[in-house]
């Protein structure tokens, strides 16, 4: 019965912190498969393809509103490709001689 206390004190907080770490960290988490499933939908449509797209590097960019990065569908026989996607309007990128995608994925951004 001496020991009541000490749990209470220690246990009760470390317990809620260490689940409160876990809903942050897990929302997170959640949080990002949710963008890259977003992305890939945008560019199956652009593409207007119905191979599952696979995005990779992505590159978060304009305090994030926009994300640069490389996708490949499972049909194509070339390598990656590289890609802006706006999150505001929802719109993506894939012309890498585009003013959008130079401006927000060029190099001069990212330094």
């Amino acid at each position: 019965m001496k020991h009541r206390g000490l749990v209470l004190c220690l246990g009760v907080p470390l317990g809620f912190l260490t689940l409160l770490g876990g809903l942050i960290f897990g929302g997170q988490a959640i949080s990002a498969i949710k963008l890259d499933s977003e992305i890939e939908q945008a560019l199956a449509n652009k593409l207007a393809i119905d191979d599952a797209i696979q995005v990779d590097h992505l590159q978060r960019v304009n305090n994030g509103y926009g994300y640069c990065g490389l996708y490949k569908s499972a049909s194509a026989e070339d390598g990656y490709a590289s890609f802006f996607y706006n999150t505001i309007e929802d719109r993506v990128t894939v012309d890498i001689k585009s003013d959008r995608f130079t401006s927000n994925c060029g190099l001069s951004s990212f330094c």
